[in-house]
């Protein structure tokens, strides 16, 4: 996480420690003979560190640890920010302090209204309070076309929405925080050719992205102008153009950091430009092989999708596929779901005792996007290459002679 933020009444926090776990546990009480009527009861609340010594057996990914690791986390603790003792009726959460000194703040578990953690600030307890701000920047990008499309006021937020909302506020501003770094007028145009290179990715004739500022109605406009010059408003651009265009934004904001989540980015996307929505989504989050700072923001990208095609594409060590599994309780059936990993992948080293996804499962899923007759598709699986996409790993293709006929 961050290490520095601030409070709700805008006072300025420092962590002792950036890498924390934070674990909840909450029940559900019936009240009366229905059973949908009820609430949710606080079990234990736990905030843990995790020094830099241990940070390995956590962060078991591939990563420079000189550089990205040593960045990432920062600080030192001995002893949890919040934990949680006794049992039943009697459970207690405490609130320790930061700085290691001094009573905890002792809270009866079940009298509790909301968690602990929510009622933090930066003077007391200033690292639980940035573990707070971090869960609370997480978001889900829902981006829609129609917000997407909207001109901003010059007094609008400068910041991207969830809905895709203030694009044309959040370019403009970044243009210009960047002529300010830079000192010139003219370096402002550095952002708009960043995006515009990235949206000709997708779209080949793009020439420019521009920001058009109507003086008389005081409003910011996004405008496309292509290869013969001619000047295409939001408005008359495509639903995947524009969706692409925001996530282009977003790559250059580095004020946005957090976990950002979306579903299926394939939509609106011609099959052919899934890679280089790919590309920059993986671009959007932290490059785990240098120093995290202002131009290598702390950013996870996850996402959804339903798509064989998005699925061939990825790194076969970003995978996770949800399986629908029975599981039986106190002799009550339910369903339930579970994330399992592909063979040969860094979470398969690190749980070994636990099976990955059966491979005829992941065969008869990308069958429906593998031309078999071409066996230029088929690729090498090398086990030395740092990430591998799952297209290219020969032990999750099937044999062309099962499928293909010659004559």
């Amino acid at each position: 996480m961050p290490e520095e933020g601030i409070d709700d009444l805008g006072q300025p926090a420092k962590a002792s420690i950036t890498f924390v776990r934070y674990k909840i546990a909450l029940t559900f009480v019936e009240e009366g003979a229905l059973p949908s009527i009820g609430s949710l009861r606080l079990i234990s609340e736990e905030l843990e560190q995790i020094n830099l010594s241990d940070a390995p057996k956590h962060l078991r990914f591939d990563h420079k640890a000189s550089s990205w690791r040593k960045t990432a986390v920062k600080g030192r603790r001995t002893s949890p920010f919040i934990s949680t003792e006794g049992e039943g009726d009697n459970t207690t959460v405490k609130l320790h302090q930061d700085g290691n000194s001094g009573m905890p703040k002792t809270f009866l578990a079940r009298t509790l209204p909301r968690t602990v953690l929510s009622t933090v600030n930066a003077t007391e307890s200033p690292t639980a309070l940035l573990a707070r701000r971090e869960m609370q920047s997480w978001r889900l990008l829902q981006l829609e076309p129609s917000a997407l499309r909207e001109p901003d006021e010059f007094t609008a937020l400068p910041e991207l929405g969830s809905d895709g909302s203030h694009l044309p506020a959040t370019l403009y501003h970044l243009s210009k925080i960047y002529s300010r770094q830079e000192g010139t007028e003219d370096s402002s145009t550095w952002i708009y050719d960043q995006v515009s290179s990235r949206l000709a990715e997708l779209i080949d004739d793009v020439y420019a992205i521009e920001i058009d500022r109507d003086e008389k109605r005081q409003l910011l406009t996004v405008q496309v102008q292509d290869k013969y010059k001619t000047i295409h408003p939001a408005r008359s651009l495509s639903d995947g153009t524009l969706r692409f265009l925001a996530l282009a934004v977003l790559e250059q904001d580095t004020r946005a950091g957090g976990v950002i989540c979306l579903e299926e980015p394939e939509n609106g996307i011609h099959p052919k430009r899934i890679p280089a929505i790919l590309r920059l989504l993986e671009d959007i989050a932290v490059d785990v092989d240098e120093p995290v700072g202002k131009d290598n923001p702390l950013r996870q990208v996850i996402i959804n999708t339903h798509s064989p095609v998005v699925v061939n594409q990825v790194n076969d060590d970003s995978l996770l596929i949800a399986e629908q599994k029975e599981t039986a309780k106190d002799g009550d059936y339910f369903q339930s779901v579970r994330f399992s990993w592909l063979p040969g992948t860094w979470r398969a080293e690190a749980d070994p005792d636990r099976l990955p996804v059966a491979r005829g499962k992941v065969i008869d899923y990308l069958r429906q996007v593998i031309d078999f007759s071409d066996k230029s598709t088929y690729g090498q699986y090398v086990t030395n290459k740092k990430s591998t996409r799952v297209r290219d790993r020969a032990d999750l293709q099937p044999q062309p002679s099962l499928f293909v006929h010659e004559k």
